[in-house]
């Protein structure tokens, strides 16, 4: 087995990703865990901040470090909320203030140019200083509906329509949508191709 180190606290994100993960040989600790604080994500895109939280933990802990970012970018206002998505409104997590301003921003938009991405990157830095990260990313297309619906999800979900399904991302049934959202493609691109990156660390 292959240790390494999550930058990330979040124990949520740490049970699933050890599920993702299991049978690849790798051994996942979060960095809270090994006393590693969080950074400050000063990039200027998904990967950049994935990278600065990847670095920071494995130069800290000596250790192959997995780091991750993702965010809602929607046409119609040139990509954003993008990186800020978390703490669109101001308050961190704070999703019904960002739902509301998302909403506000699109009021009267035709549903056409309603388009919008969930975007998900995962990287994996062999070491602190590491040239040639491996970085596996995933894209869940839809739109913005004018109304949130369903109860299920987190953060945008309730007004992200998955235009396959016909669906929000908070009516989708959780299996399906861990299949088929940003972070379930970029994991399952992750999982293809660690075993290889874990076997030049050996």
């Amino acid at each position: 087995m292959t240790r390494l180190v999550l930058a990330s606290g979040n124990a949520g994100k740490l049970a699933e990703l050890r599920v993702l993960l299991d049978g690849t040989g790798a051994d996942l600790v979060a960095q809270s865990e090994l006393g590693v604080a969080d950074i400050e994500e000063t990039g200027l895109t998904f990967v950049e901040n994935a990278l600065l939280k990847a670095r920071h933990a494995a130069r800290v802990t000596g250790l192959p470090a997995l780091a991750d970012d993702s965010g809602l970018c929607v046409d119609a206002l040139g990509g954003a909320p993008g990186l800020y998505s978390a703490r669109y409104a101001g308050g961190h997590g704070d999703s019904a203030a960002n739902i509301a301003k998302l909403l506000d921003k699109l009021d009267g938009l035709n549903p056409q140019w309603r388009t919008a991405h969930f975007y998900a990157v995962i990287v994996l830095l062999r070491h602190a200083e590491d040239p040639q990260p491996l970085v596996a990313e995933g894209i869940w297309p839809g739109l913005i509906l004018d109304a949130p619906r369903g109860a299920g999800g987190f953060g945008y979900d309730p007004v992200f329509l998955d235009t396959e399904h016909g669906l929000s991302a908070a009516q989708l049934d959780p299996a399906v949508k861990n299949r088929i959202s940003h972070r379930g493609r970029a994991l399952a691109q992750l999982r293809e191709r660690l075993p290889a990156a874990l076997a030049a660390l050996r």
